[in-house]
């Protein structure tokens, strides 16, 4: 697989004051502000703050590897003996989302532009 991660969401409780704490963290206000997502751009990262985990469920962090087929990254995973958590769909702008559980119960994010 060639990815890199690029993306790393966090689910937060309290997104006002979560998102004060990122942009000091960060030092840039975010580039997507709303009230169900809120997105910096910092040092080629994209740092994500998804208020009560979103409707995947997140309780910690979820590292997204950006990669350049999904469907087939997901396939090889799932042969090696990761299973589906959330498949692939569309998030906007043709952007595609996956996530899968490894073998010790880790949450691996897939992300696939274009």
């Amino acid at each position: 697989m060639t990815g890199s991660i690029k993306t790393v969401l966090h689910p937060v409780s309290d997104l006002a004051k979560a998102k004060a704490v990122y942009a000091a963290l960060l030092g840039v206000p975010p580039q997507t502000d709303s009230p169900y997502y809120v997105g910096f751009e910092a040092g080629g990262q994209h740092i994500g703050l998804v208020p009560g985990g979103g409707p995947q469920g997140m309780t910690s962090p979820v590292a997204y590897w950006h990669v350049p087929d999904i469907e087939a990254t997901l396939a090889e995973m799932i042969a090696a003996g990761a299973t589906v958590k959330e498949a692939p769909h569309e998030v906007g702008g043709g952007r595609m989302v996956a996530t899968v559980v490894d073998l010790d119960g880790n949450v691996l994010g897939l992300l696939q532009d274009h």
